[in-house]
C-alpha cells in the first residue's frame, strides 16, 4: 500500500522488539514491544502487548498496554487492557474495555499560580515523626 505519499509498517505477531520505535508512517503492531512508541498512527492488534509509553496522532488500541498513552484521536476497543494514564483530544471507549489509570484531555493544564503548599515538618504530622 505505497502510493508515494503514505505507507505503513507492520510488526507481526511472531515479532518481539525491545527498544524504542519511532515511525513517520502508520504502524500496525500485532507482536510484543518493550519500549516507547512514537508514530503518526497506531493500530494495535488484540494479541499485542506493549510495555512503554505511546505517542501518536491517532491510536486504535485493542491489546494490552502497560504505560501511558498520548493521542489526539484515541479509540480503546472492548478487548483492550490498559495500565497507565491516558491523554487525548478525542476519546472513544467501547463497553468492556479495561483501563487502570487516569484520563485527562491534552488541553488540560496544571493549575497555575496555586499557592505553594506548606512544607511538611515533623512537628505537627505524626506520620513524619522520626523514630528515636
Amino acid at each position: 500500500m505505497a502510493n508515494g505519499n503514505s505507507t505503513f509498517s507492520v510488526i507481526g505477531s511472531d515479532v518481539s522488539i525491545t527498544g524504542d520505535i519511532s515511525a513517520s508512517v502508520d504502524l500496525h503492531i500485532d507482536g510484543k514491544v518493550e519500549g516507547d512508541i512514537k508514530c503518526a498512527s497506531l493500530v494495535q492488534g488484540e494479541a499485542s502487548v506493549i510495555k512503554g509509553g505511546i505517542t501518536a496522532d491517532t491510536a486504535r488500541m485493542s491489546g494490552k498496554v502497560v504505560g501511558s498513552i498520548t493521542a489526539k484521536e484515541l479509540v480503546i476497543l472492548k478487548t483492550a487492557k490498559i495500565e497507565g494514564d491516558v491523554h487525548y483530544d478525542a476519546l472513544t471507549i467501547e463497553q468492556g474495555a479495561q483501563v487502570d489509570g487516569r484520563f485527562a484531555p491534552n488541553s488540560q493544564k496544571p493549575a497555575a499560580a496555586a499557592p505553594a503548599a506548606k512544607p511538611a515538618t515533623s512537628e505537627g504530622d505524626p506520620q513524619l515523626r522520626m523514630a528515636n
